[in-house]
């Protein structure tokens, strides 16, 4: 069979369709870019906000390395510091140990010299002691002969003046007696009683 001859409406029906498969794909065309130009955009707003958020992102990390590095120079700072604040503690401390083990040695000998002395006092004042109690014993001992000498003589003075008071006495009484009799006679010689007297 031969092709069939296209006929003008066959023709125009065929023109027809493909002219409104051209709009049809126009139109989705026009609908597809649309939606990829909002596609599009939708990716530009994301890419300009993950940029921005990577510059401020950047931005911080740098904010915060720049914190880093001075809580670094800080942190080494403070350890510098500290090692020399130990150091010199450790050397202040050396220095004092040292002194204190000079003040002490020195404290020693001066308390083993004050013991020896201590010790030599207290052997001089024993001996002291010793020699006073013997010169007071001594010294009590001739008290004790002397007061028995003492009472001795005196018992023997006592004795001799008591045997001697009445010759004492008669010879008192009897020189008495004879001055008053001398001065009776005086009296008498004057014209004068001795009782008026």
């Amino acid at each position: 069979m031969p092709p069939k001859k296209k006929t003008k409406k066959t023709m125009k029906k065929i023109q027809e369709r493909s002219d409104n498969d051209l709009e049809a794909k126009y139109r989705r065309s026009v609908l597809d870019i649309a939606v990829l130009q909002d596609h599009i955009a939708v990716q530009c707003e994301s890419v300009r906000t993950v940029q921005s958020d990577r510059v401020d992102l950047r931005r911080r990390m740098r904010d915060m390395e720049q914190t880093l590095q001075h809580e670094r120079q800080d942190h080494r700072d403070v350890n510098s510091d500290f090692s020399r604040q130990y150091k010199t503690m450790q050397i202040e401390l050396t220095n004092k140990v040292k002194r204190l083990e000079k003040e002490v040695s020195r404290l020693n000998e001066e308390l083993a010299l004050c013991q020896e002395e201590l010790r030599k006092e207290r052997r001089e004042r024993e001996q002291m002691e010793q020699e006073k109690d013997t010169a007071m014993n001594d010294l009590q001992h001739k008290m004790d002969n002397m007061e028995t000498d003492y009472e001795k003589i005196l018992h023997d003075t006592l004795d001799s003046l008591t045997s001697q008071l009445p010759v004492t006495r008669q010879r008192r009484e009897d020189e008495s007696t004879t001055l008053h009799q001398h001065h009776k006679a005086l009296l008498s010689e004057f014209g004068l009683n001795a009782r008026d007297m």
